[in-house]
């Protein structure tokens, strides 16, 4: 990967800033778009202290004009997109489905499945003009099964699935490859923050027996992103330790 460039949206933390930290090991430079600056920032510091070039992108997802942005910021700053991991995402309220509110659909649909969208649409632009790359979008357990209480976020991630496996369909002839993940319950900082006995349910309920880690999930995404997987497209890959099997 030296010399290569890969966008990380969500990169400020949990899965986005585990995979940065791996591609900078592996001496890729690092775009990492994020909301929060401070989160964002931190991880590009992370980055360089690995001694590979890394840039910030402050930026909602959800809107059409900051994903054209940080996708030209990164062509301004590294020249090419080389990898493209599309994870930024939100997860909702914990209600029934039907109880959920307009504006809450709307918004996870926004920055979930649009978001993914405008990005794949702006990232896969510029990389057919530089030779083609690899991406890697962020679905989930959800995205395989339903999930109650999280109707609007498992019918997002249904959808990305569903747009992985079709532009796999349309633009592997043109280099660009592309792959989805479908990680289960893992320890984020919001699981964290659970009391414990929530905590201790959501792994009794993993057949593996405990929770995933997000560095497990960033390990996947870079051989994913790499060459070393350069006969894998359109797949979607099961990171929830065999949850998904049940």
């Amino acid at each position: 990967m030296q010399g290569k460039t890969a966008i990380i949206t969500g990169g400020g933390s949990g899965f986005g800033r585990e995979t940065a930290l791996k591609l900078a090991q592996k001496e890729a430079n690092i775009c990492v778009v994020d909301l929060s600056k401070e989160h964002g920032e931190e991880t590009v510091n992370l980055c360089k202290e690995t001694g590979v070039d890394a840039i910030f992108v402050e930026a909602d997802v959800s809107k059409v004009e900051d994903v054209k942005r940080y996708v030209s910021e990164t062509m301004k700053h590294f020249g090419k997109i080389d990898m493209f991991f599309n994870n930024a995402g939100i997860s909702g309220s914990g209600v029934r489905t039907l109880e959920c509110s307009e504006e809450e659909f709307e918004k996870i649909i926004d920055v979930n499945l649009k978001g993914a969208f405008y990005g794949l649409k702006y990232v896969v632009n510029e990389m057919l003009k530089t030779g083609g790359g690899s991406i890697v979008n962020t679905a989930s357990l959800g995205g395989v099964v339903g999930m109650p209480t999280l109707g609007p976020y498992s019918a997002t991630k249904h959808g990305i699935i569903g747009l992985t496996k079709t532009i796999a369909g349309e633009y592997g002839r043109e280099n660009i490859r592309i792959n989805a993940i479908a990680p289960g319950t893992n320890e984020t900082p919001m699981v964290k923050a659970f009391p414990a006995d929530a905590i201790k349910a959501m792994a009794d309920a993993v057949p593996m027996g405990r929770l995933g880690q997000p560095h497990e999930v960033g390990n996947v995404v870079a051989f994913l992103l790499s060459d070393e997987a350069s006969y894998i497209h359109g797949a979607v890959i099961s990171i929830d330790g065999g949850s998904a099997a049940l």
